[in-house]
């Protein structure tokens, strides 16, 4: 998938999470929703950090080029490392280790685990990096054609104002996790379901999706899982931006009523 559809399938994703929560009977503070919104958007476009070309790579300037392709390089070296005979020889590095639940689990985990012991500035750091990703997908036609400096600076910005917004009482700073010390642990989840969300999607493209590595298939570490060819679509193609696109906006829609309790 590209972009676009990768950031408003997290955001749905998220809204989906909200809707589920709200119909068990314990609904998200409204900040909480938005703002996993936003990150779930976000994090949906970080898998790709292991191809220069791709939206991430353009969001931070020569940083972020600087960082795809080194783990471009990182992600090549663990495929030949851990490749079998009957896995094909690649090139280069990309949906392979960032394209797997495991890379997903372990970046929300580290979020997390940032989150909570760095402080104020750590969230606000995390909610900068996705902001802007959010930003660069969701409303990429703008994003293009607008300075990057403009862009992180409505990303730092946005992300100070609702850093505010989730430290007031009963706003969500403690949301799921509510012992002591562990506010903002739940930053992790949205990015978790953001990459995993990037992962199914790209498993619904031509090419398929290594999501269940390390684990062996039909002899192969690095498995493309996906459905049956016939139902896979290339990225970019008019599935994807006239059926797959308008379906993620209306369940996005559906679900952040439900868990605002709209309806």
């Amino acid at each position: 998938m590209m972009g676009p559809a990768h950031s408003l399938s997290g955001a749905a994703a998220w809204l989906g999470v909200g809707a589920a929560a709200t119909a068990a009977g314990h609904p998200m503070p409204w900040p909480v929703l938005v703002v996993g919104a936003l990150i779930c958007a976000g994090a949906a476009l970080a898998p790709d950090l292991d191809h220069k070309s791709a939206t991430i790579s353009r969001a931070f300037g020569p940083i972020s080029r600087w960082l795809c392709e080194v783990v471009d390089k990182l992600s090549y070296a663990v495929y030949k490392a851990t490749r079998t005979r009957a896995d094909p020889r690649r090139s280069g590095g990309h949906r392979t280790l960032t394209h797997t639940a495991l890379w997903a689990v372990a970046t929300g985990a580290g979020a997390s685990a940032l989150a909570v012991t760095g402080g104020r500035w750590a969230v606000l750091g995390l909610l900068f990096v996705h902001l802007v990703l959010a930003v660069e997908g969701l409303l990429w036609r703008a994003a293009r054609v607008s300075s990057d400096v403009l862009v992180w600076l409505l990303g730092a910005s946005c992300a100070w104002i609702l850093a505010g917004i989730l430290d007031q009482p009963g706003h969500g700073a403690n949301w799921l996790f509510e012992a002591p010390g562990q506010e903002y642990l739940w930053l992790g989840l949205p990015i978790v379901l953001g990459a995993l969300v990037h992962d199914v999607g790209d498993a619904l493209t031509v090419s398929g999706c290594p999501i269940l590595w390390p684990l062996p298939i039909r002899r192969k570490r690095w498995y493309p899982v996906g459905p049956p060819k016939a139902l896979r679509f290339r990225a970019g193609s008019w599935v994807e931006v006239r059926v797959l696109m308008p379906v993620f906006m209306v369940l996005g829609g559906f679900g952040g009523a439900v868990a605002l309790g709209v309806i």
